[in-house]
């Protein structure tokens, strides 16, 4: 069978992605790396990158939206066997893990490029209601409403984000407590 270009470059560009999160393992490179750089450690040409990613954030953002699907199954699983509080404090434990700092920090970095060039970072963008969806159906199953369980997942996901951007910029700051909040806000 003959495949068409487009379909050996999507698995090309698989590929080239499965090999750059075996580099970088659960962290994501710097902004400040070049695509060079990069390349070394995932053992390919920037030249590659460049062609199936754009530049260094379709880079990260390929990344990123690959790492927070791999989570985004094994959150699932609690998820299917929890709570709604069994799954912020999974989704809090997740992302807090010392070795995912630089992921973290790297999903604000995105989540800022993408705020002033939207088109592209569509897919990323369009990848980021997950939680919400998880959370909502959990809401929903402790006896929320459809609309209020949506409105009680989006609050306590951009809660979850701004402390986790508080921990980047503050690690010092206390958010065992306001992750309390966050779990006493969703009882209500």
């Amino acid at each position: 069978m003959i495949l068409s270009s487009t379909e050996r470059t999507g698995d090309a560009r698989e590929r080239l992605l499965a090999r750059l999160l075996d580099a970088f393992a659960e962290g994501l490179p710097s902004p400040e790396v070049s695509l060079r750089e990069i390349a070394v450690r995932a053992g390919t040409s920037h030249a590659l990158l460049r062609y199936h990613f754009g530049s260094l954030p379709g880079v990260l953002a390929a990344m990123l939206k690959a790492q927070r699907s791999r989570d985004n199954e094994a959150l699932l699983e609690t998820a299917r066997q929890g709570t709604f509080d069994d799954l912020v404090v999974a989704i809090w434990r997740a992302y807090t893990r010392p070795e995912r700092l630089s992921r973290v920090r790297g999903f604000f970095h995105v989540v800022g490029l993408a705020a002033y060039r939207p088109e592209d970072f569509r897919e990323f963008i369009d990848s980021l209601d997950d939680l919400t969806g998880m959370l909502a159906s959990l809401a929903e199953r402790k006896g929320h409403g459809t609309e209020e369980a949506l409105t009680v997942a989006t609050v306590t996901v951009a809660a979850i984000r701004g402390l986790l951007l508080q921990e980047v910029l503050s690690p010092t700051a206390r958010p065992e407590d306001a992750v309390a909040v966050i779990l006493r806000m969703g009882a209500v």
